[in-house]
């Protein structure tokens, strides 16, 4: 192949790279504009603000327990088939959520939304490793990376201003020109499609089983930190979520076709780099979790410059993880997943050392240090988990991977919310779910012991990761 004609493609992969982070960025800004409109949907439809809440929820759980479905049929008919008709579901989905219709319907809208989002990010990865050599594929992961912090920064400001402006309908209707964006540069840029058109052998029994016990494990968490863990329902719910499990393993184990081949996670690099991945993100979400109660309650700061504080961890996630994927391409990505964790340790530490007295400085110091350190690790991990299975399972992989982190997401939201609020509990006397007024060492006690297991995980991560490393050393 000629110079010009390897430069052509090149460049065709880079943006079949930005149609892929395109989408990534709409569903980002997607997830972060709703959580500032709950407030304002709750008000307009005239429901409770728990009610409110499940437009969240529902999301996350048909999400995550479509995941592996979609990156199963990814592999058996086509990973680009899926990611498009992802793309046009979940815009279509975007457009009627916008329609006042009740929050019954809105419901409804949003979950078409996640059945869409779930097509798309299942499949975003292996496109990714698939269209992308080897020696490209950290830089490649990265720039998605720099997809979800742009997401994540846009967000709060534009929910904002739509908002102060317009109607909340808009807030999801933002979605629809980007969609639309998204769904023209794949028809032009994607290769077309001549895969199997045949109906594929789906397992359907165990996408059931797994789809409930997603959907109990979730509602169980989430009912648990309303009503508390050992709340007879909540117990119920998660022995609902074990059972199912066990269920879902025995049938898969003796299926002929399963929906997900459980023998991938056999493979050490896999196993290993997607549990440093869950837990990584378990760890993110004890500071996104604790810092706004700090800065605001504790510090006194108005939600405006609390919300400039917390924009520092996405827009240095957005500034270091091209570094990250550079570094991985052109070093061990083990030995820069392991730098990279090692600084969200240091960063841990810096955490249980916040006090009443302590300058904006240093709080800028170390969410910075967080987010650079936890970019240095995503970008090289997401690369090896990818590059450790077989290429027709690059679908059922993606999906995994996609779940690790939405099950980090939501295990992290738990965890430090029931440490942070039983701790203050056990001082006070009783039951609390906020900020106790006039009472700042109340607060101090719990966030440090929140940040203390926090940094226990972020230890314990460290150290699975050296441990990859120090294997595969051995092995060679």
């Amino acid at each position: 192949m000629s110079e010009q004609a390897t430069a052509s493609n090149s460049r065709k992969n880079w943006l079949i790279l930005v149609a892929i982070g395109a989408f990534t960025f709409m569903s980002t800004l997607d997830s972060s504009i709703v959580n500032i409109a709950l407030p304002t949907i709750s008000k307009e439809l005239h429901v409770p603000m728990n009610q409110a809440t499940w437009t969240v929820s529902i999301y996350l759980i048909a999400v995550s327990g479509l995941l592996i479905f979609f990156g199963r049929l990814g592999d058996l008919i086509g990973k680009i088939k899926i990611f498009k008709i992802g793309t046009i579901i979940f815009t279509f989905g975007s457009l009627i959520a916008g329609f006042n219709l009740g929050i019954w319907f809105l419901l409804f809208a949003r979950f078409i939304q996640a059945f869409g989002a779930a097509m798309t990010m299942s499949n975003s990865f292996g496109i990714t490793t698939s269209t992308f050599p080897p020696h490209q594929r950290s830089r490649a992961m990265a720039t998605i990376g720099v997809f979800v912090s742009l997401g994540a920064v846009a967000g709060p400001g534009l929910g904002g201003l739509i908002l102060q402006f317009l109607p909340w309908s808009y807030i999801f209707w933002v979605n629809v020109p980007i969609g639309i964006l998204a769904i023209i540069m794949g028809e032009k840029l994607f290769p077309k499609v001549t895969g199997n058109d045949n109906v594929p052998k789906l397992d359907w029994v165990g996408t059931i089983l797994f789809f409930l016990m997603i959907s109990s494990l979730f509602l169980s968490i989430e009912v648990g930190q309303n009503k508390g863990f050992i709340h007879a329902f909540v117990l119920i719910l998660f022995a609902l979520s074990i059972l199912l499990f066990i269920a879902f393993v025995y049938y898969e184990l003796h299926h002929p076709d399963p929906m997900i081949d459980l023998t991938i996670f056999k493979n050490q690099l896999f196993t290993i780099s997607l549990i440093a991945a869950m837990l990584i993100f378990v760890t993110n979400f004890f500071s996104s979790i604790i810092l706004p109660f700090y800065l605001q309650d504790l510090l006194k700061m108005s939600p405006g410059q609390s919300g400039i504080i917390m924009m520092v961890f996405p827009i240095v996630m957005m500034i270091t993880s091209p570094i990250g994927g550079y570094l991985g391409d052109k070093h061990d990505k083990e030995k820069v997943t392991a730098f990279g964790i090692a600084i969200v340790v240091i960063s841990q530490l810096g955490y249980i050392t916040f006090n009443q007295h302590t300058s904006i400085a240093i709080l800028v110091l170390f969410t910075g240090l967080n987010a650079a350190g936890a970019s240095l690790f995503q970008s090289p991990n997401n690369a090896l988990v990818m590059s450790s299975v077989p290429k027709n399972q690059l679908g059922v992989a993606g999906s995994v991977n996609a779940l690790a982190r939405n099950l980090g997401m939501i295990t992290g939201i738990s965890i430090a919310t029931t440490t942070l609020f039983t701790s203050m509990s056990l001082q006070v006397g009783h039951r609390v779910t906020s900020y106790v007024p006039g009472r700042p060492d109340v607060f101090l006690t719990g966030m440090h012991i929140a940040f203390a297991i926090s940094f226990v995980i972020a230890l314990i991560t460290l150290l699975i990761v050296c441990y990859r490393l120090f294997s595969r050393k051995k092995a060679a």
